[in-house]
């Protein structure tokens, strides 16, 4: 059987760089050299030579994160350059990385959201108005941003006007979102017109760490990630319907990773991953573990639905 060319785009120029950079390592190294001829790209510097082997290209991973990466732009340009790709295309990539629009269209969906408001930078704006309506403690985040960039949770009023001053250095639409205490999972989807739901993940920050931020994710033991998460079965069954629900709604493809926060009976959706973190150890690739799918495994599996949607879309 012929080797498949294999175009492998890590890097690029948004804030998560470096992550993107070592999950890159870690999909290449994984990658079965006997079945993929694996070409690497960084966005940042080789799209030009990119643009040049496109003819020569049998399907692409993308290990990019944050714009450029995870907002349909370099979805965008593979589609023009004809090449197949892992997961979301324009508009579903589009729709993961918009937390406004995304809420938008889980709510239409039926989906529960935390309580919320929307501030441009040119609005006025009134800390004890938002404080009466949405309460304490209260999560400040950019719109379009990932990886935690950017997001504070406020317990003090006095706190809140820096907090959002911070998120709009990363855009210029920030959302106060009322803070849910309680438990916090993420489950994952793979497939691409019949969708399987892996077993879901229970994630516990380390308690100096508020929640499961930049530092949280990308720091060595800084947090403990439950698999499968310690709900019991009639919970973890709705769960993992409201991922599939989310990854519908936002027409997303091929994989996805939805956040969510489960208090009393209530399942909260906080925001899905079109690009869900790529290295052996990441959410996924462990929820995919514990349904018996290898690391190496998985990757074939995402290259070998990119293939199948492509012939499908033609």
């Amino acid at each position: 059987m012929k080797k498949l060319t294999i175009a492998l785009l890590s890097g690029g120029i948004s804030s998560e760089r470096d992550v993107s950079i070592a999950s890159g390592d870690q999909v290449y190294e994984a990658l079965d050299h006997n079945k993929y001829n694996v070409l690497r790209y960084d966005p940042k510097t080789d799209i030009q030579q990119l643009v040049t082997d496109a003819p020569k290209i049998d399907a692409a991973l993308i290990i990019l994160h944050g714009p450029f990466g995870e907002d349909g732009t370099i979805q965008g340009l593979l589609d023009l350059l004809d090449i197949p790709y892992q997961g979301s295309g324009v508009l579903g990539s589009a729709l993961g990385m918009n937390k406004l629009a995304s809420k938008h269209l889980y709510e239409k969906a039926g989906l529960l959201v935390p309580p919320y408001m929307v501030l441009g930078q040119n609005d006025g704006f009134d800390e004890d108005a938002c404080t009466r309506s949405l309460g304490l403690p209260l999560v400040v985040k950019p719109v379009g941003s990932g990886s935690s960039v950017g997001i504070s949770i406020v317990k003090s009023k006095d706190l809140l006007k820096n907090a959002v001053k911070e998120a709009f250095t990363q855009d210029d639409k920030v959302l106060i979102e009322a803070y849910i205490d309680g438990i916090e999972l993420t489950g994952g989807v793979i497939g691409n017109d019949q969708l399987e739901a892996f077993p879901l993940i229970e994630i516990v920050p380390d308690k100096s760490y508020e929640f499961f931020d930049y530092a949280a994710k990308y720091t060595a033991g800084a947090t403990k990630e439950i698999c499968p998460a310690r709900i019991n079965d009639e919970m973890a069954e709705k769960a993992q319907e409201i991922a599939k629900t989310a990854h519908q709604a936002l027409f997303c493809k091929g994989y996805s990773r939805t956040d969510m926060i489960l208090k009393n009976q209530d399942i909260f959706v906080l925001e899905t991953n079109t690009i869900p973190g790529m290295t052996a150890t990441s959410l996924l690739p462990q929820a995919a573990g514990k349904a018996g799918i290898s690391f190496s495994r998985l990757l074939d599996r995402l290259i070998e639905l990119s293939m199948e949607d492509r012939k499908i879309s033609r």
